[in-house]
Formats: structure tokens, sequence, C-alpha cells
């Protein structure tokens, strides 16, 4: 499929569509072929639908990616995640081709923290370092101290002295977390993500009645009273490690639900329950990493598009925040 002026111009700005891709094709066999022939890797985030987290060459939460995508070789980044992900690994790579297979794969946290907004903010606390949750815009990223992922965010507070005044944004419900566990009173900005927000307590409390012996696992995101009543909490990655080497053989996850692919895979004969939200639906998905396709992931590799750009004096304030966290986390053995 040639891509016209027009195309590539609508592509750079909306991404592609399902109904672009030939039917007959193997999509898998594909994607393979595009990858050696450009030289690329597929960085995949475990929110993922399972076929994009099947073909891709890394699969992990905010820590993990930004980790890889620092450390990779190749030449062209595909990121299967949300946009402020793609913008991550462009920070870190400058030189290297990095693209996204929906560029409105946004992010709800992420639009909670308008940078301008923000900014009036902390100039009213000078004497505050401005510790920065990963999901969020450059813009956020460029005004802040340290970045954090849930997997750090903890040993980051930690390694600064306890009279050290802090920001924490965007998250208010994992920063509320990290506050109880370590003592802080950290300044909290009020975002937060609509996924980990609308867990149903009554529905998860009747879900146990009905599982007695199942455990539940909840990412620090969601709120407190679902916090005070789960059995493990913890990043993404971390989630996925404790049911690898728990005893038990039920779980109520209250995260996205993407992640229960790589569980089932790494726990056969146990039960995953996704944790029910407060409304209809039967499960809790993001509807934005969701509208990452398999389609899409080709049609983006195939034709090197939509691809992520950046100014550069702003990916270099973007730069520094991620690169104290990255380092304070090869100092800590993260």
């Amino acid at each position: 499929m040639a891509v016209t002026n027009i195309a590539s111009n609508n592509i750079k700005k909306y991404g592609f569509t399902n109904f672009e891709v030939d039917p007959n094709i193997d999509l898998f066999v594909e994607i393979e072929k595009l990858k050696k022939e450009k030289n690329a890797v597929i960085l995949a985030h475990y929110y993922q639908e399972p076929d994009i987290q099947d073909i891709a060459d890394y699969i992990g939460d905010s820590l993990g990616l930004s980790q890889e995508a620092e450390k990779t070789t190749a030449d062209i980044i595909l990121f299967a995640g949300v946009h402020f992900m793609a913008e991550t690994a462009k920070i870190l790579n400058p030189t290297k081709k990095v693209i996204l297979p929906d560029l409105n794969a946004g992010c709800s946290l992420s639009d909670s923290a308008p940078p301008d907004k923000f900014k009036i903010f902390k100039d009213q606390h000078p004497d505050h370092i401005v510790i920065t949750y990963i999901n969020c815009s450059a813009g956020m990223k460029a005004l802040s101290d340290i970045i954090c992922t849930s997997s750090n965010a903890r040993q980051i507070v930690e390694s600064l002295p306890p009279y050290q005044p802090i920001i924490f944004a965007p998250d208010r419900n994992l920063g509320a977390y990290i506050n109880k566990v370590t003592g802080r009173n950290m300044l909290l900005w009020n975002g937060a993500c609509m996924v980990h927000e609308i867990f149903s307590l009554e529905k998860i409390t009747k879900l146990k009645i009905r599982h007695p012996k199942a455990k539940l696992l909840a990412h620090p995101e969601c709120v407190d009273e679902i916090l005070q009543i789960a059995d493990f909490i913890g990043s993404t990655t971390a989630l996925l490690k404790y049911s690898q080497k728990d005893d038990a053989q039920e779980y109520i996850v209250a995260t996205e639900s993407g992640i229960l692919h790589q569980m089932q895979k790494e726990n056969t004969g146990k039960t995953f329950i996704p944790a029910p939200p407060a409304n209809n639906c039967a499960c809790n998905d993001c509807p934005y990493m969701k509208l990452n396709t398999l389609e899409k992931v080709y049609l983006c590799l195939k034709h090197e598009l939509p691809e992520i750009t950046m100014d550069d004096n702003l990916r270099l304030k973007a730069k520094l925040p991620i690169d104290r966290m990255l380092e304070i986390s090869r100092n800590l053995g993260l």
C-alpha cells in the first residue's frame, strides 16, 4: 500500500486503521520480517492486547521499558503503549526513530496534569523538589527534578533527606500510598488514572466472598479503600512476580486487565480474576492502551509512521529527571 502525501499527513496526525490491512496475510510472520529488515525493536507494556505482547521483543512496566529503551541498539523503536511512553523513548534516544501505532493512545493520568497549570502550582512552592510519576507528558517531565515509576517511587522518595519538602505529581493515589509507607508528607497534585480509580469496593468484597481463598493484588494507583483490603500492593511487574512466587491458586487483580495474559502464561493452573469496576463492564481495560492493535503495529512498522518528534530543548530538559531516576535505580540495584 502506497502512502500518499495526504495519507501520510493524516497518519502522522491520527494513525492507521485496521481496515488498511490485507486480511490474508499472517501478521506475526510479516511483523517479524519487518523487524529484521529494519533493525527494529517492539517494546510493549503489560496492558497491551495479548497478540501485541506475544510479538513484542520486550514486555514490561514503565521502569523496565525506560531501561530497555535506554540501552537498545535498534534503529527503530516501535512503542506499543501510550503516547508518554513513546515520548520517553524518544527523550532517551534522540537519534533513533520512535514510532507509535496510534497517536490517539493517550493517558487520562497524563492529561490530568497540564504543564502550564502545574508550573503555577510549582512556583508557589519554590523550596520543594518535584518528583513526577513517569505517566506524564514531556512538558511535565521538563518541570520535574526526578522522575519515578510505581516500581521505584518509594525508593526514590526515601533516597532524599527526610527534611526535604517534596511535590509529588500527578497521581494522588500513588502519592498518598508513598506518604503512608514512608511516613512523608509530600504535597500531592490532584491527578488520577481513570482505570485505577473506578474499582468497586462493594463488588470486590462480594467477589472475595465467592472466592474466599483468592488473594487481592492491587496497583498503588488504586484508591486507598481498595489498597486497605489488598493482600499485596505493587507495580505491574511486582504483581506478576508475586503471583509466580506465591502459593495461592486464585487471585483477584486490581489493575488494567492486560496483565492477566502474562500472569496466566507464567502460572499454569492458577486462576486470575479481573477486579470489577463500578460500571457495567465485566473487566477494567484502559481504552487508550487498547487503541493499539496487531494490524496497526504491522502498518506502523511497514511505513514507519506515526513518528514521535520533539523539540530538542524540551527533550533535554525532560531527560535530566529521567537520567536521575535511572541513576538512582542503578545505584539501588533496581
